[in-house]
């Protein structure tokens, strides 16, 4: 039991330790915003396309499984929030029909907000053409050193709560 705990611990250090994804790439069909907020950080980037949102998250689930380390491949979860999140998690005064989170757990995190306006006033006109919608996608990344640090308490906590544990039982067959 105790090599099965230490080669998980190792195996999850070394997930950890991993570098960060690099910034994923825009799909092919979109052109960069360059409206002033939308340019304020390089963590946060603005596209306009003609994908769909599933195109959107399929494409960028795609790019954010593999590390940049090796392609080893990285639990990712999508988490859907309420579009009246988007001010609070993306940018303020964002508007948004969707909003949603592909995570690496204990590590990174992308938001990839999306608009598509329904009313024709609001139509995305650029460059001579109406596109589907605007999306921004965030990056909000974490330290290795902050992540190595977390991990190594939650390891900790495990081998407590895992021999508190083992006396109950042992104590509850005496």
């Amino acid at each position: 039991m105790r090599l099965l705990f230490f080669t998980f611990s190792l195996l999850f250090l070394f997930y950890l330790s991993l570098p960060s994804p690099d910034f994923p790439e825009p799909p092919s069909d979109a052109l960069q915003s360059d409206e002033p907020a939308d340019t304020e950080t390089s963590l946060r980037r603005a596209y306009f396309t003609n994908y769909t949102r599933e195109e959107v998250m399929f494409h960028y689930k795609n790019q954010l499984t593999k590390s940049s380390f090796l392609g080893i491949p990285l639990p990712t979860y999508r988490l859907n929030y309420p579009p009246e999140e988007a001010q609070t998690l993306v940018r303020d005064q964002t508007r948004s029909t969707f909003l949603e989170e592909i995570v690496h757990p204990f590590r990174d995190s992308f938001f990839v907000n999306g608009f598509e306006p329904k009313e024709a006033e609001a139509k995305i006109f650029i460059e001579g053409k109406i596109l589907r919608q605007k999306i921004i996608v965030r990056h909000v990344a974490s330290s290795t050193w902050v992540r190595l640090a977390l991990g190594m308490i939650t390891i900790f906590a495990m081998a407590i709560v895992f021999r508190e544990y083992k006396d109950l039982i042992c104590r509850k067959f005496q």
